[in-house]
């Protein structure tokens, strides 16, 4: 070891690379901070790396920063220099701009940038990828695909979102047929998508939407069917207006069970559409609350929460940008995009067709024929150890473990992971959507920065009482 305090974050994504901001901002003495990321660039991720332009925020560009400190930060910061002039469309018809993803992410890499340049912590991107960590008396060491051994003081965890999960009749009937694409984030995934193709697409989510976008812009023509168990689209953001909303009296142990929360919900939500007050503002009142709403759940409520309501609050929590959302409605016009209530049935190939027989969720079937089948069912969260090589060593040495609902790592309230012995690690944390488990609303950029800024607060804090030789105290992290 140095003698500088080394804390490595182990993606570099928005989680990441904000945490690795904070601590270079606030450090009051020198330490030593490397992101472990195989992009080229820091803060894009699974979300803000893609060059896809059709791909854009869901939120007004006003709503995303690094802090409530610094709201409007990214919005000015696009305006000012040419990215709005390279993207026109970002400007909605109410003034309000959605950027293309990418341009938050090199917002978030500049920021980076500028604190490197700034900070009594050094910051360094290294680009590679851990594939394992090993303890040791000061902390651990990581070893990367290049071959490089790094030793650490305190290891973050803000790995990715997973793939898509195969569903298991799919992986039967379809293999690796050519008309299947299993994981549409991968790039030019959609390549081999044809003009006159008709496409199949479970999943009616956001990453369906992102799918239709870009293969409008690709001049696809073809019909698409996209179908869920209950065939729900994302909502779109309210326009034209930023009216704030309190659910009074605000939401809080009372509220204990799924039952009581969606019915206070519920009222809420009609109380405020008698006062001509958007059903959005609702929503962002009950966001803010979210973790502390989730905490007071038992894990039994939690369940309920995430079986039966959870597809309804992520189509309203996790709204769609406008421009999408009019795209989405002109091909439903148009007779050639529809969205389905339906569960999978049979599959059969002929050729390069596919024959798909849909279950309605009203009782009736459907049977159509596709050239393609995209899944697009959200991150497979549940296999993310699995999917892992560093997470699959990492539970190997009983380090870590998937928390019991299936969202990602089982960590403690300081965001500490927890290993099968089930003592909590100090030197190896969880930041970003992998805890939310255990913290609830940890998927919105808002709530995952917070994440990230508590985790950086907590660490800095426990620096003063380090051994000068960078070694950490048994009494300290």
């Amino acid at each position: 070891m140095t003698d500088r305090y080394r804390i490595v974050i182990i993606g570099g994504g928005f989680t990441g690379t904000a945490l690795a901001i904070y601590l270079g901002r606030q450090a009051q003495q020198p330490l030593e901070v490397t992101v472990i990321e195989p992009r080229a660039a820091l803060g894009g991720g699974v979300a803000y790396s893609t060059t896809d332009p059709a791909h854009r925020i869901n939120v007004p560009a006003a709503k995303m920063q690094l802090s409530d400190a610094e709201q409007g930060d990214f919005d000015r910061w696009f305006r000012s220099g040419d990215e709005l002039a390279r993207d026109p469309q970002a400007l909605w018809r109410d003034g309000a701009v959605y950027p293309q993803r990418g341009a938050f992410g090199r917002f978030i890499a500049a920021r980076f940038a500028e604190t490197a340049s700034r900070s009594l912590a050094t910051l360094r991107h290294l680009q590679d990828r851990a594939v394992d960590w090993r303890p040791t008396a000061a902390g651990a060491t990581i070893v990367t695909a290049g071959g490089e051994r790094i030793d650490a003081n305190i290891t973050i965890l803000a790995v990715s979102h997973p793939p898509p999960s195969l569903p298991a009749r799919l992986a039967l009937a379809l293999g690796q047929h050519p008309a299947l694409i299993a994981d549409p984030w991968r790039e030019n995934a959609l390549a081999t998508v044809s003009p006159t193709d008709n496409v199949a697409i479970i999943g009616t989510g956001l990453t369906m939407a992102d799918i239709v976008a870009s293969l409008q812009l690709r001049g696809h023509r073809g019909h698409i069917t996209a179908f869920s168990r209950r065939g729900l689209l994302p909502r779109p953001n309210v326009t034209g207006s930023d009216v704030l909303w309190s659910i009074e009296p605000p939401l809080d142990s009372s509220c204990a069970t799924t039952r009581n929360w969606l019915r206070r919900v519920r009222q809420a939500v009609a109380q405020a559409a008698a006062e001509g007050v958007p059903w959005q503002a609702v929503l962002d009142d009950v966001r803010t609350r979210g973790q502390a709403l989730w905490q007071q759940l038992s894990t039994l409520e939690q369940r309920r929460f995430l079986r039966h309501v959870r597809p309804y609050w992520d189509v309203h929590r996790y709204r769609i940008a406008p421009q999408v959302s009019a795209l989405l409605q002109e091909k439903q016009r148009a007779g050639v995009f529809c969205v389905l209530a339906a569960r999978l049935g049979d599959i059969a190939v002929d050729g390069v067709n596919i024959e798909l027989h849909l279950r309605r969720r009203d009782g009736g079937d459907e049977h159509f024929t596709a050239q393609k089948f995209i899944v697009s069912t959200g991150p497979a969260h549940g296999s993310l150890v699995d999917d892992n090589l560093l997470l699959r060593g990492l539970a190997a040495l009983g380090q870590i473990q998937p928390d019991e609902l299936g969202l990602g790592l089982l960590v403690d309230a300081q965001s500490q992971a927890i290993g099968f012995t089930g003592e909590a690690n100090r030197r190896l944390l969880v930041a970003g959507p992998a805890a939310r488990g255990r913290f609830g609303e940890l998927m919105g950029l808002p709530q995952v920065a917070e994440h990230a800024q508590s985790i950086a607060n907590a660490l800095l804090s426990k620096l003063p009482s380090l051994s000068s030789s960078g070694r950490c105290p048994a009494s300290t992290l």
